[in-house]
């Protein structure tokens, strides 16, 4: 008989009861303000959205439970061997860990839970270590070249997900160009700007670690991973990073630059929800969406909020998706099909443009292509994207 392995590690086990517990006491203030909001008797006026008497009572003491059997079931799962319910890094468990962070990310750093995925690179699906000795050991026992490629993943997704339906970008332009890819693994929850500036952190480390001279850094960046890594370039100037001397390309897929509409939709749901005092407390479980979701809403790349134009340098393209077929040639695609472009990111976000001349971005027609019939996360897997940047770089 095979004994099965415990598919998930006590680390795992800890954070998800921790979410456990702040959801039940969450759901507990929700349900609290909409009695207090429908109750004929007038609110405490320092306690508002709480009841009053017996009825507040009651809700006290399902708090109270609530924190009191999530305390014991944290310190009991706190005495199972790590050993005992350690469990390797799966395909299943790593894409439930990265939606959990592109989700909640920002809270789940902010409430120190296990389930907050460092920043970290990934080469060959493990991850190399963040001391530098120790990093630039790693790296001397692998087979690198002088040409790196570092991939960027998008909103709820880890660094395994680059590999699909049989294809991954980092293979492809390893096997045409002779480019090491890196990986890079991150909390999509948090504000894209932390992301940023923490990569150029990383890319400063990384470059001081390889094992010979950097000739050429190219960044590749799918979806919200193009915004991290504009972000990045941004801190890496400030900072007069010595990274960015060999950087000299910018690839983004499918990246919402200017915004995506799902994001939008989900704010105006919150305002809509606010207007009346019934259901104002629904409006706090839309609140719950991470910074990283609502930088999405307007394609935020800094903070305070800005414009930021593309660089000088590094050469910047732009791959946008539509799941229309292509318009007839020397018609421009209809606006309805625009708006929906890969079904996430409309064609003009992706591509930069915008209807006031300051916010465009100036990607130089040569240096941006679409695609057609191809959702957002085929954009992952299309040879016509993977064929078009071999020529791009070559």
């Amino acid at each position: 008989m095979v004994k099965r392995r415990w598919p998930l590690r006590a680390a795992d086990l800890r954070g998800a009861a921790r979410l456990a517990t702040t959801a039940t006491a969450g759901m507990t203030d929700v349900v609290e303000a909409m009695h207090a909001g429908i109750s004929p008797l007038p609110p405490h006026p320092s306690t508002p959205g709480r009841t009053q008497g017996l009825t507040g009572l009651v809700y006290r003491s399902v708090r109270s439970v609530t924190r009191w059997v999530g305390g014991g079931v944290d310190a009991l799962l706190h005495l199972l061997p790590e050993g005992d319910a350690a469990a390797p890094d799966s395909p299943a468990r790593d894409a439930l860990v990265a939606a959990l962070n592109g989700v909640l990310g920002d809270h789940l750093l902010a409430t120190h839970n296990p389930l907050a995925t460092p920043m970290q690179w990934r080469m060959n699906g493990q991850t190399l270590p963040s001391d530098p000795a120790l990093l630039q050991q790693t790296l001397r026992e692998r087979t690198t070249t002088p040409k790196v490629l570092v991939l960027v993943h998008g909103l709820c997704m880890n660094d395994g997900q680059w590999l699909r339906q049989g294809h991954d970008h980092g293979a492809a332009l390893a096997q045409a160009l002779g480019f090491t890819p890196v990986y890079l693994r991150y909390n999509t929850g948090l504000p894209i700007a932390h992301n940023g500036a923490e990569l150029a952190r990383q890319l400063e480390a990384l470059q001081a670690a390889w094992p010979e001279p950097l000739q050429r850094l190219v960044l590749l960046g799918h979806s919200m991973g193009g915004l991290v890594l504009r972000s990045a370039l941004q801190a890496g100037q400030q900072a007069q990073h010595a990274w960015l001397q060999p950087c000299s390309d910018l690839l983004c897929l499918g990246s919402p630059h200017h915004g995506a509409p799902l994001e939008k939709a989900g704010h105006g749901l919150d305002v809509l929800l606010a207007q009346t005092p019934y259901t104002a407390p629904l409006a706090t479980l839309g609140k719950l969406r991470s910074a990283g979701i609502m930088d999405l809403r307007h394609g935020t790349v800094l903070r305070p909020p800005a414009h930021l134009p593309l660089p000088s340098t590094p050469r910047c393209f732009a791959v946008a998706a539509g799941l229309c077929a292509e318009p007839p040639a020397g018609k421009p695609a209809r606006l309805t099909d625009r708006l929906l472009g890969d079904g996430l990111v409309p064609l003009d976000s992706a591509l930069g443009r915008h209807r006031r001349a300051a916010q465009r971005l100036a990607f130089e027609p040569e240096r941006c292509l679409t695609v057609w019939k191809t959702g957002h996360l085929d954009l992952l897997s299309s040879a016509a994207v993977s064929q078009q940047m071999i020529q791009w770089l070559g």
